[in-house]
């Protein structure tokens, strides 16, 4: 496990502290998880970027043609404007 010394701005540490006192967690337990879920979204954009890159047109058109022509099922029609 590393160390990190970070300088953060009083209130901006005083929030961290409440919050994970609320959540009973340790102020590091919170930096780390936000640290993570930061992660997590940046490495999660990325994959779907490269998936999106490897899609064909053709595929997802063939794909479409096989959803029934049918009226939307109750709840699920489009708000009317």
């Amino acid at each position: 496990m590393s160390a990190l010394t970070i300088r953060l701005p009083n209130s901006v540490h005083e929030s961290i502290k409440l919050l994970a006192r609320k959540d009973g967690i340790s102020v590091n337990q919170f930096i780390a998880s936000a640290a993570a879920e930061k992660m997590a979204s940046f490495q999660t954009l990325d994959y779907l970027r490269r998936e999106a890159a490897l899609g064909k047109r053709e595929d997802f058109e063939s794909f479409l043609k096989l959803v029934p022509d049918a009226p939307a099922q109750t709840g699920d029609e489009l708000p009317s404007k």
